[in-house]
């Protein structure tokens, strides 16, 4: 005849052990806790050894045109902050082959059309002014080119 179940619940079989230890509290949080590690471990293991990030090295020209927009705020703070065209060139030649006041133009259109605030505006246009190229205004006795 098979043992009684132990306290009522399961017979004392070997096998049926582990559900035993199932039942007791303590035993379910130590459970839970290692699954949790070893689940972090496995996670962690297929990001950064079976499946890793791959980087790889772009340039600002390859940014949708939202972020183009960003990024020529950003030069333009830096600009407002600064007064200095010549770095404000020489980042929005990252753009692309156009003139900087072309990228620039471009992107207070964007800007318009994205809602970004007046305070924003003001700065984009500021440096489009100031990209604008120099056409000096003839004086009496000269010629208009």
């Amino acid at each position: 005849m098979p043992p009684v179940a132990c306290l009522g619940i399961f017979p004392t079989y070997p096998l049926l052990s582990p559900f035993r230890l199932w039942h007791n509290s303590d035993m379910r949080w130590i459970l839970a806790i290692i699954v949790m590690i070893l689940g972090l471990a496995l996670g962690l293991g297929y990001g950064w050894v079976v499946d890793p990030v791959k980087f790889s090295d772009t340039t600002p020209a390859s940014l949708r045109s939202d972020y183009r927009t960003d990024y020529v705020l950003m030069v333009a703070e830096t600009y407002h902050a600064r007064h200095d065209s010549e770095f404000a060139r020489r980042q929005l030649a990252l753009l692309g082959s156009r003139s900087p006041a072309e990228i620039c133009g471009q992107a207070v259109e964007e800007a318009r059309r994205a809602g970004y605030s007046p305070n924003d505006l003001d700065l984009l246009e500021e440096l489009l002014r100031a990209l604008q190229p120099y056409v000096p205004t003839p004086t009496a006795g000269e010629s208009a080119p």
